[in-house]
């Protein structure tokens, strides 16, 4: 039996359990995926938990909110990615040693390719991309747009110190950041070519839009990092104005790919079966995709 976990905080709702027992069964490999919850948001309550399922004989964990960055604090080796992003969400332990690596990074990558970057309108690149929220996701995909083709990131927060933080971790990889005030967005987003939602705006629990929708006219396409609902306002509006779509759903079957990928190291080589088969077992709906 393979062993591989999910640690965070108000993790109950999860459908990565779902998602990794299902590959398993694609792949014959037996696969408990369980969810694990510290006593609190502190590194000392996280720590205790990654040691328990050590001892417990886990083959990995991926991690979510609080600990994406504590989790590197507590890693033997770090891959690129989680160097360049400063937060890890996929941890393999084997042989002793944990191994940190970030498949938000490496999931919106394939997200993005799968559905802009091999599109009907051919191969789209990122381009000029406004960008709200500068939190952990907000991080790995401020990095991630660079692999697909990014020119310039526009970074807005309600932190300034959250978005002048990412804005100058990309500048000193040797990209190309800056920070975009509230009064200033209006006008970023007339002269980008992408749009991405990092914030939780248009979650079931906070509804709403990240940008006024009279903002959303003229791009080229935009991300939302939420996925329940499935079809936020945002991209229900970003739809309807002709821009194409990578969801929030695109993020998480791709980091869950590449994180079963990780834990057990078979590779997923036809991913659209398994999507499709995900979508109907579960009951994810869209009318967007």
């Amino acid at each position: 039996m393979l062993h591989i976990g999910l640690i965070g905080q108000a993790i109950a709702a999860s459908r990565s359990p779902s998602l990794h027992m299902m590959l398993g069964e694609l792949k014959q490999l037996p696969v408990d995926y369980q969810l694990q919850v510290p006593e609190d948001d502190t590194a000392e309550s996280f720590n205790t938990k990654l040691a328990e399922i050590r001892a417990l004989g886990f083959v990995g964990t991926n991690v979510t909110f609080p600990y994406k960055q504590i989790a590197i604090d507590s890693a033997d080796e770090v891959n690129d990615a989680v160097k360049k992003v400063g937060a890890s969400n996929t941890l393999l332990l084997k042989d002793g040693k944990v191994c940190a690596f970030n498949t938000d990074y490496t999931g919106f990558i394939r997200g993005y390719k799968g559905r802009v970057g091999h599109s009907l309108a051919g191969n789209v690149p990122a381009g000029k991309v406004l960008m709200i929220g500068a939190g952990g996701v907000g991080r790995a995909i401020g990095f991630a747009l660079f692999e697909v083709g990014a020119t310039e990131v526009l970074v807005t927060d309600l932190s300034e110190r959250s978005a002048q933080s990412l804005v100058d971790a990309i500048n000193e990889a040797g990209y190309k950041a800056r920070v975009v005030a509230k009064e200033d967005i209006a006008e970023a987003a007339a002269e980008v070519d992408g749009l991405v939602n990092c914030t939780p705006v248009g979650h079931l629990k906070s509804p709403g839009m990240p940008l006024a929708a009279e903002l959303i006219q003229g791009q080229k396409w935009a991300f939302d990092a939420v996925y329940t609902p499935m079809d936020t306002e945002f991209l229900v509006e970003a739809n309807k104005k002709g821009l194409q779509i990578v969801s929030g759903f695109d993020l998480f079957f791709y980091q869950g790919i590449d994180a079963f990928e990780i834990f057990t190291g078979q590779e997923i080589t036809d991913v659209k079966p398994v999507w499709d088969q995900f979508r109907e077992k579960y009951n994810v709906v869209s009318s967007l995709i």
